[in-house]
């Protein structure tokens, strides 16, 4: 095996420096000796490049981006920015970071790990075996349909957003959500609103019209209320969900506290381009600096980016299962621990993940 991969690393803001360098160090460790090899450049986004170039997307950021076979995001924000007008925001710069790598579907891997079933707010028995993968659609939808807000002739205000859909939206997103079926347990659980929206109905018939294309995957239809419900009281029957942009943003957030911490949750956001690949947590200024930060959503990111951008199946797999070892070996960051639990820095977490790749 020998391949060469260019990937572009984006730290961001707050604690995102310090996971960012962790997962690159897992990174290094899984590919020793397989004749695999990656080149890093470093850039700007967010706060960080407001502060140095006056603009959180700087466009020596978004030339590298043209090279890159992926891109792996720390965290951006915080409130020393908040004050800021939109188009100045660290914000923005992901938006427009979105854009620029032409990233559609957003997917959501949410595995509940036995080791930590007692810090997940579900019984047990409900959260065990939870391995669910949420596919969002990322750039259509009432997010950015077209939108309006006034005053009528009475002097009372209104606000009005549009869900707004094509068909060929529908079948770009569904497809990733077929093929990620494919990767997993073969099952696809497409979610709308279709007992009620237009823009639902059209997706599910898109949905049946592209079955036919993957005979190997069973699927199913669910309303976007019902599957809220059944994520916490059955969330094993899920393998694959796939949804449009808002309801994708709720369930998959919903998701999220399953496993009991967001600080082991990675996302990848794929489309025509490079695929961009960060944690969910946000930059969490009040711990940036104190080496106390969860490394694994990062790492489990990494994991994501050999699977779908660098076509590394097997190194994937190495990844996630020396995070799952490190976890039942008892590594804890200080998100993770029991209260008079013992808990290992962001640096010490890392190296027991490195410990089960040797």
């Amino acid at each position: 095996m020998s391949r060469h991969y260019q990937i572009v690393l984006l730290p961001g803001d707050g604690i995102g420096p310090d996971v960012v360098r962790c997962a690159v160090e897992v990174l290094d460790e899984a590919l020793a000796g397989t004749g695999v090899t990656v080149s890093y450049s470093t850039h700007l986004l967010g706060g960080a490049a407001i502060d140095q170039t006056g603009e959180p997307l700087p466009e020596a950021t978004k030339e590298a981006l043209t090279s890159a076979d992926a891109v792996l995001l720390g965290a951006v924000g915080g409130p020393k920015w908040d004050r800021g007008p939109g188009h100045l925001r660290p914000e923005a710069g992901l938006l427009a970071l979105r854009k620029a790598l032409g990233v559609y579907a957003n997917l959501r891997p949410v595995k509940a790990f036995p080791a930590l079933l007692s810090a997940s707010p579900l019984r047990a028995d409900v959260a065990s075996g939870v391995d669910v993968m949420i596919v969002r659609e990322l750039t259509g939808g009432v997010y950015f349909g077209e939108r309006e807000t006034g005053t009528l002739a009475s002097g009372e205000r209104f606000a009005k957003d549009t869900m707004y859909y094509t068909e060929s939206e529908i079948r770009r997103v569904v497809q990733m959500g077929f093929e990620a079926a494919r990767l997993r347990r073969r099952k696809l659980t497409s979610v709308d609103k279709a007992n009620v929206l237009d823009s639902s109905r059209l997706w599910r018939a898109v949905v049946e019209e592209m079955k036919e294309d993957y005979p190997d995957v069973t699927l199913e239809h669910g309303l976007v209320d019902s599957c809220a419900m059944h994520l916490v009281t059955r969330p094993q029957a899920f393998d694959v969900i796939v949804t449009e942009n808002l309801f994708g943003d709720i369930l998959s957030d919903e998701a999220a506290v399953l496993t009991g911490s967001i600080g082991v949750l990675p996302s990848a956001s794929l489309g025509s381009g490079a695929g961009l690949y960060e944690p969910i947590h946000g930059s969490a200024p009040d711990i940036a600096g104190l080496g106390i930060a969860n490394p694994l959503g990062t790492i489990l990111s990494v994991a994501l980016m050999c699977r779908y951008s660098l076509g590394l199946p097997e190194i994937a797999a190495r990844i996630e299962n020396a995070v799952e070892q490190a976890i039942s070996a008892g590594a804890r960051t200080q998100d993770l621990a029991l209260p008079g639990q013992s808990h290992l820095s962001t640096d010490e977490m890392k190296e027991a993940v490195r410990k089960h790749l040797r």
